[in-house]
């Protein structure tokens, strides 16, 4: 739970909810770089969910909003307890999460889950080289490019190269307190516009 959003394990009772919030008319950019979708009809999402609720790796979570709808998905998946490494994948935002502050306080609500909860080592983001977007959010939220693994994939029908980043239990204390700087309510003005970038507070540098 959060203060903007909490995270829920997906099941059907949020595939309506999901639906609406990922098939609008910006279906196809939401859709774009992940492995599947956008589904053509609702049975055929509903199926995604129910296969999703019933797997362990990937493990997929849905976003709730403060009106209890779900505005969007996320998955840790490549599950590695001996080594202790977890990736974060398949982040599928709604168009009302989409540039938020409780679409930044789920990757938080997780990266925490997984490193306070679980002691995990390692965090791994990894992305389409072509996904410009989904990389400025890697560094921003404080995750470290670590290079590109070249034809790495082939993602419906075509060639993927991926950029890698990670974030480190001993990076994690630093990272944890520019996230809950950020999220604080002081961090907001009367209307709403951050005082205080994310990115600056993690000293986000460039690739």
């Amino acid at each position: 739970d959060g203060a903007y959003v909490r995270l829920e394990p997906l099941t059907t009772a949020h595939a309506r909810d999901l639906y609406a919030a990922t098939h609008g008319e910006d279906r196809e950019s939401i859709w774009r770089y992940l492995f599947s979708g956008p589904y053509p009809d609702f049975a055929s999402f509903e199926a995604w969910c129910a296969k999703g609720a019933q797997s362990d790796d990937p493990l997929p979570w849905a976003v709730i909003d403060k009106s209890g709808k779900a505005v969007g998905a996320l998955s840790l998946m490549r599950i590695d307890p001996p080594n202790r490494v977890i990736e974060i994948g398949g982040i599928t935002f709604g168009a009302p999460l989409q540039r938020t502050t409780g679409s930044t306080e789920a990757i938080f609500l997780l990266a925490r889950y997984i490193f306070d909860d679980l002691g995990y080592r390692r965090f791994e983001w990894k992305c389409n080289d072509l996904n410009a977007p989904s990389k400025r959010a890697a560094m921003r939220l404080g995750f470290t490019y670590e290079g590109v693994f070249r034809q790495h994939m082939i993602v419906k029908g075509r060639n993927r190269d991926t950029a890698w980043f990670a974030m480190l239990d001993g990076e994690w204390p630093t990272r944890r307190a520019a996230f809950e700087t950020w999220l604080a309510p002081s961090n907001f003005d009367a209307s709403g516009k951050q005082r205080a970038s994310l990115g600056d507070l993690m000293g986000s540098g460039g690739m």
